[in-house]
């Protein structure tokens, strides 16, 4: 069964890589029988419904569409023709000469000259017009690029960036020398005021680092049938606001035991604050129960006054103990008790830590589903043996630079290729990892073949401490509600992302701390159902 059937309708969108949205056009013409001209059209009316939209009535206004001898200058020669019968006054820039042009993209070359639609050359050294458009319009290229910018199309690039003050910059299915697969200029990019991407987002435009380029995304269906996408999987999806709908409805007939009892094992000498924070975040994203197992000395400062933490403190109460193999037989009696556990926030990473983590493990798999943080996933680097006693139902949330010491790579090696990354931790552990960062990449290690999921939220005010501490514990709430493993890590990221793009209202400049993001999360779920 997929790891998704459970999700809510419209909770994933999918993001074709570009060789997978050309095999959905491929197949929507042979197998089905869509005409490519058809196919064409319909991108360049949703584009016009888009630039309407943004823009305005088009009537009266001086468009500029620079095309090139691909798709995306046939798409910017039907939208030429479509928006001069709406009232616009078009000129055509060709970035190549008319013989260059195949396929759809000569044919609606041909249907331009025969309606008289103003049309220019451009110079191979890229010389632009200068007079100043309303609209700009780029079709220059498409998904397949790759690499660097050729010098005649980087000045084509240069020149319509120019007009970003003056001008409208609107660019078809994707901003020209943005890298359709991993969202990187190369190595620069049209910056457009909005997209229109047609039929799905590929991958490189909904991470955020595409941003700057894409402006506002619209994602424009043009008619590839449903019976082509699910033939042809898509290898990423994108998380969207239905996912929501999973979270725990406020029922009438709840009580304290059957909200979730959510376990925290972590915090040492130095680092309380740590387990606090993922308790908070467990108990306000709706745990009925929380306990925090830590060293008997430093039960007080982990608990800082709140009375619903509740505390096991572990071995003798000595100013300045830390963990110690002494302590797992105890942990593992009160694992027993909880629905979830969340280990490692504020653990230390001393020799007493490792020894604990390594006894608390030996007896076999942990009792019930665990999110791994912080520094158990410092201590399991040492020792990746220990991952195959976890269990299932595991969920490992490492920032970039865990990530990197847990593969025992570097960590812009991490950050070149985060899905890769993620599905390496993934299928060594056979757990699901959330690589952290903006755009937090999720796979699932227990199905191999299944897609990467990727969050849209790229949330400055999340940029804190405690942050990922917060997350944790709102994963370790919705596993004890009894969410499976890759939903509850969808769902938590999610969840978490909207509190920092809720938090932004009110501290504009960030300032906000970790436990802003805890206290967000009530309010935000009810804003998102309300």
């Amino acid at each position: 069964m997929s790891p998704f059937a459970d999700l809510p309708s419209g909770a994933l969108s999918p993001l074709p890589t570009p060789s997978e949205m050309a095999a959905w056009d491929t197949a929507a013409m042979r197998h089905v029988g869509f005409h490519p001209h058809v196919l064409m059209e319909n991108a360049a009316r949703a584009a016009f419904a888009v630039l309407e939209r943004e823009y305005g009535p088009l009537s009266g206004s001086r468009m500029h569409l620079y095309a090139g001898p691909g798709q995306n200058g046939g798409d910017a020669l039907a939208l030429a023709r479509i928006a001069a019968a709406a009232g616009a006054d078009p000129l055509i820039l060709l970035a190549r000469p008319k013989d260059r042009f195949r396929k759809s993209a000569a044919y609606n070359l041909g249907l331009a000259e025969r309606l008289g639609l103003p049309m220019r050359p451009m110079s191979r050294a890229g010389a632009a017009t200068r007079e100043v458009p309303d609209i700009l319009v780029d079709g220059l290229l498409g998904t397949g690029f790759t690499g660097p910018l050729r010098p005649d199309f980087a000045a084509l690039v240069t020149a319509i960036n120019a007009h970003a003050s003056r001008s409208l910059i609107f660019s078809l299915d994707i901003p020209s020398g943005l890298d359709a697969s991993t969202g990187l200029p190369g190595p620069d990019a049209v910056r457009a005021a909005a997209t229109a991407t047609f039929e799905a987002a590929k991958v490189g435009l909904f991470l955020p680092r595409a941003r700057a380029f894409t402006g506002r995304l619209h994602v424009c269906p043009i008619g590839i049938p449903d019976m082509v996408k699910a033939a042809h999987p898509a290898s990423f999806f994108g998380l969207t606001g239905a996912i929501m709908d999973l979270v725990p409805p406020a029922d009438p007939l709840l009580h304290k035991g059957s909200a979730g009892k959510v376990g925290v094992i972590g915090g040492s000498p130095g680092l309380t604050g740590a387990p606090h924070l993922a308790a908070m975040g467990a108990l306000r994203a709706g745990a009925g129960l929380v306990t925090v197992a830590c060293p008997a000395g430093i039960e007080a400062r982990v608990k800082a006054d709140r009375p619903e933490i509740m505390t096991l403190p572990l071995g003798e109460k000595t100013p300045g103990a830390g963990w110690s193999a002494g302590m797992a037989a105890r942990t593992r009696e009160f694992l027993a008790g909880v629905d979830a556990v969340v280990l490692g926030p504020g653990m230390g990473r001393d020799a007493g830590a490792g020894e604990f983590l390594a006894a608390l493990l030996a007896p076999g798999p942990l009792p019930v589903p665990a999110i791994l943080d912080a520094d158990a996933l410092y201590l399991l680097a040492a020792r990746p043996e220990l991952a195959e006693n976890i269990g299932p139902g595991a969920v490992f949330t490492p920032h970039p630079g865990e990530m990197a010491r847990l593969l025992g790579t570097g960590i812009d090696a991490v950050e070149a290729d985060r899905p890769g990354a993620a599905r390496r931790l993934a299928d060594r552990t056979r757990a699901v990892v959330a690589l952290k960062g903006p755009g937090t990449v999720l796979v699932s290690g227990s199905e191999p073949d299944s897609p990467a999921v990727l969050s849209p939220h790229a949330a400055p005010n999340l940029a804190v401490g405690g942050s990922g501490d917060v997350l944790a514990g709102v994963i370790g709430r919705l596993l004890a509600g009894g969410l499976a493993p890759l939903l509850a890590a969808c769902l938590g990221v999610y969840w978490h992302g909207l509190c920092g793009v809720f938090l932004a209202r009110d501290f504009p400049m960030r300032g906000n701390t970790a436990l802003d993001v805890a206290d967000a999360l009530p309010r935000v779920a009810h804003d998102r159902n309300t």
